[in-house]
């Protein structure tokens, strides 16, 4: 074999093996082997819950990355969180542990954040939340089992009694009960002559059930009840037109009420009354002095006196003489 063959072959199994070395790593790297290498997040807790470097971290139920490592950062747990680069969660996104099943193991799962807001950038920590897992669900179901054993256990003694006060509330019926048996008993029998009473129209409830003359006689009435609360109602309707009509100013009351020159008219006349009382109360006019003056009374009285002595004295004179005494008399 010449030297050119060896080359030859030795560059051949180079290929190949380069080649072979390529392909190992294309299949390793599941062909990112030239991709931009992901960015991390810090992801703080205050118990991991078991999580473990490797486990998923799902972005709305996609895996964008798994966890690098997990530490201790003061008193509180970290998980470094290795995110795929094409993936960016928003600065508002918040971080949870969640249990993958009753057997599975934890994964960190991240809420899609708000639409618009910008990216976390490399190293940059993301809020986190506490969920709920299988450990505290059962923590909590054993808390709420020992309080539904205890509550129980309380309607128990309430119901049964524990030996003090007089029972429970069994027995205070019971005891209840037969204290009072006779008195129950007394009860049915009077309810049991009522109910005989008015089977047979006596009393008045028996006349209104048997008797249907009362019972026509009642419905009549109601009837005139209503009839009455009919005219009531037309009543008032009624007066309710008629404080229309004088809030409108018709008719004489609503003429007196709202018309201004009706009002001033009216305060005219009680003006003119009251100056017309005040001179009679003065002794001014005719009207006045005849109240007020005892001499126009005397004059007229002596008047009536001579009218009466003349007429007396018509009855002895003939005409003529007559009419001159009366004249005589009067002037």
């Amino acid at each position: 074999m010449n030297t050119a063959q060896q080359t030859a072959r030795v560059g051949l199994f180079f290929l190949l093996g380069v080649a072979l070395v390529w392909v190992t790593f294309e299949t390793l790297s599941d062909g990112h082997l030239f991709e931009e290498h992901s960015h991390t997040l810090i992801a703080g807790f205050d118990d991991l819950r078991q999580l473990k470097t490797g486990d998923e971290v799902r972005l709305a139920g996609v895996k964008v990355g798994s966890v690098k490592l997990t530490r201790l950062a003061g008193r509180r747990a970290e998980a470094v969180l290795d995110i795929d680069p094409k993936v960016a969660i928003a600065n508002d996104a918040t971080a949870s542990i969640v249990m993958a099943g009753l057997i599975g193991g934890n994964y960190i799962t991240i809420s899609m954040g708000s639409a618009g807001a910008p990216p976390l950038a490399d190293g940059a920590e993301i809020r986190t939340e506490v969920s709920p897992d299988l450990n505290t669900i059962m923590a909590e179901v054993g808390n709420l089992g020992k309080q539904l054993q205890d509550s129980l256990g309380s309607f128990s003694k309430s119901f049964n009694g524990d030996g003090k006060d007089g029972g429970g509330i069994f027995q205070k019926l019971d005891k209840m009960i037969t204290d009072n048996t006779q008195r129950v008993n007394d009860t049915m029998t009077n309810l049991q002559e009522i109910t005989d009473k008015i089977n047979h129209g006596q009393g008045t409830l028996g006349k209104l059930v048997n008797d249907p003359a009362l019972h026509d006689e009642l419905m009549a009435t109601v009837a005139e009840i209503k009839t009455a609360a009919t005219q009531a109602n037309q009543f008032a309707t009624n007066a309710e037109g008629i404080m229309d009509q004088i809030k409108s100013g018709q008719g004489t009351v609503g003429a007196l009420i709202y018309d201004q020159k009706a009002a001033d008219d009216i305060r005219t006349s009680i003006a003119n009354l009251r100056a017309v009382s005040d001179k009679l109360a003065k002794g001014q006019g005719t009207l006045g002095k005849m109240i007020n003056d005892d001499t126009l009374y005397n004059s007229a009285e002596d008047t009536i006196k001579k009218v009466d002595r003349t007429l007396d004295g018509l009855n002895d004179s003939g005409p003529i003489t007559a009419v001159g005494i009366v004249v005589n008399a009067l002037f």
